[in-house]
């Protein structure tokens, strides 16, 4: 699939026009790739590379344009089942036009502050669009924040492990979301080292530097959620194998009191308390064995509590 935008006063416009400067193919098809490669002059290894979601954020240049490989949140869906993915994606900065190729997911050229006010043309678009993806990487995390909250609650009553497999994927998603946010700051570092080669200005230069701190913020926060995910992992274990222990303790407890009474039971309830009762009217003998077993229980339950096992 194929979009078109124009920079308009500052901001980014879908245009039907097919020479518009900034084009974005989203899972390009093979009519698509011919276009890229043939007339573009795209490598198709860097091309591969932007649809690879295990590939590294590296900077390539080519004779006719610079090529930028970086990571990305995946679009999350219901049956990803709480594991957030990442992607790649690859910017290809040519003189005169952008060139952008995803394997999903284009909200990165929706409407927003971190592309609008655009006034430094295609290498400003490009930076802003990076920014845009830690700004997606900081949304998904707080995303993530609020569903371990939920878990934790039902962490906290239940004995069932699908809750901790949950948590387990949240915590293999920050694993994911640790390295592509690390990769991006290498990218980032390599931005800035050959800003005279790309042709950033001094703004440039400056929106480099405050990316490189958002990005730094970014994976400080991230490895602080993977840190508490992780103990809380630990902790939550704990919690429903405790769980698991005062239900079986409760189980013993009762088992316990039953124990006498069932001997009672089987000892008199044949038909020697019948005959052993018979000068007693039925309903009486009945209903005063009925208050022994009663009798006994409580007895019983009394001296577990004395012993402790409450």
């Amino acid at each position: 699939m194929r979009r078109n935008y124009e920079i308009v006063d500052g901001h980014l416009c879908p245009t039907e026009d097919a020479n518009s400067k900034i084009q974005v193919f989203v899972h390009p098809d093979e009519t698509e790739r011919m276009y890229l490669v043939g007339e573009l002059s795209l490598d198709e290894h860097t091309l591969s590379s932007a649809l690879d979601p295990d590939e590294l954020s590296r900077i390539e240049f080519e004779p006719t344009h610079i090529a930028v490989i970086f990571k990305r949140p995946q679009h999350y869906s219901e049956s990803d089942g709480f594991l957030f993915r990442v992607s790649s994606m690859g910017l290809y900065l040519f003189d005169d036009r952008l060139i952008a190729v995803m394997s999903d997911d284009p909200s990165i050229f929706e409407s927003g502050k971190d592309v609008s006010n655009i006034t430094d043309g295609l290498p400003e678009l490009l930076i802003r669009l990076i920014t845009r993806s830690i700004s997606q990487f900081l949304g998904h995390m707080r995303a993530i924040s609020m569903i371990v909250d939920e878990l934790e609650k039902k962490l906290e009553t239940t004995m069932s492990n699908k809750h901790l497999l949950h948590l387990f994927k949240l915590s293999q998603s920050m694993t994911y979301y640790l390295s592509a946010i690390s990769t991006n700051g290498v990218l980032i570092d390599k931005l800035r080292g050959y800003s005279a080669k790309i042709g950033f200005t001094p703004r440039h230069n400056e929106m480099l530097e405050d990316l490189n701190v958002d990005n730094t913020q970014c994976y400080k926060q991230a490895e602080i959620y993977s840190v508490i995910m992780a103990g809380m992992m630990d902790a939550r274990a704990s919690v429903v194998n405790n769980n698991l222990n005062m239900l079986m303790k409760q189980l013993t407890v009762l088992s316990i009191v039953f124990l006498p009474l069932n001997v009672i039971a089987g000892v008199f309830g044949m038909s020697e308390y019948t005959e052993f009762t018979k000068p007693i009217p039925w309903a009486v003998s009945y209903s005063l064995f009925a208050l022994g077993l009663v009798a006994v229980g409580y007895f019983t339950y009394w001296l577990l509590k004395r012993t402790g096992l409450d």
